[in-house]
C-alpha cells in the first residue's frame, strides 16, 4: 500500500525558540496539518461528521533527527502503511531536499459519534484507498 501525500510547509517566526531553532512542537502541528489533508482527499470532514465518525488518534512516535531554521523550506510527507478494519498507520517525514529532520508513526480509528466506541473504518474511506 503506498497511498502518500506531500505538502510543503513554511516555518512561521512563531514556530522558532530564541536559537532560532522550529519548536518541537511545531512538527506535531505539521503532522496534524497532514493527517486531516489526507483524511480529507479520502473522506472530507463533513462528510465524515454527516454520516456518525470523526478520526481520532490511537499513537504517535516521534524522533527528530536535524533542527530546522526559519531558513529552511521544509516539506512533509505523509504515507499510509496499514489499513484494518478498524485502524490506520501512516508514517510522516519532514524533509528538506534528501535530509529527514523529523519521521514520525501515528497509528488512528474512527470514533462513532453517536454511541462513542470506536467504529469500523468507513466503506467509503476503505474503497478510496483501493484505488
Amino acid at each position: 500500500m503506498d497511498l502518500k501525500i506531500e505538502q510543503p510547509l513554511k516555518v512561521q517566526g512563531y514556530d522558532i525558540d530564541v536559537m532560532g531553532i522550529v519548536n518541537n512542537v511545531v512538527y506535531l502541528r505539521w503532522f496534524e496539518d497532514l493527517r486531516m489533508a489526507f483524511l480529507d482527499n479520502m473522506m472530507p470532514f463533513s462528510e465524515m461528521i454527516a454520516k456518525g465518525y470523526s478520526p481520532v488518534l490511537v499513537k504517535t512516535c516521534i524522533k527528530y533527527y536535524k533542527p530546522l531554521t526559519i531558513h529552511d523550506q521544509p516539506k512533509g510527507i505523509l504515507t499510509l502503511t496499514r489499513l484494518t478494519r478498524i485502524r490506520w498507520s501512516i508514517t510522516i517525514d519532514i524533509k528538506t531536499g534528501e535530509t529527514v529532520h523529523c519521521h514520525g508513526e501515528q497509528q488512528g480509528a474512527f470514533f462513532h459519534l453517536k454511541n462513542h466506541k470506536i467504529a469500523k473504518i468507513p466503506q467509503e474511506f476503505m474503497e478510496r484507498t483501493q484505488h
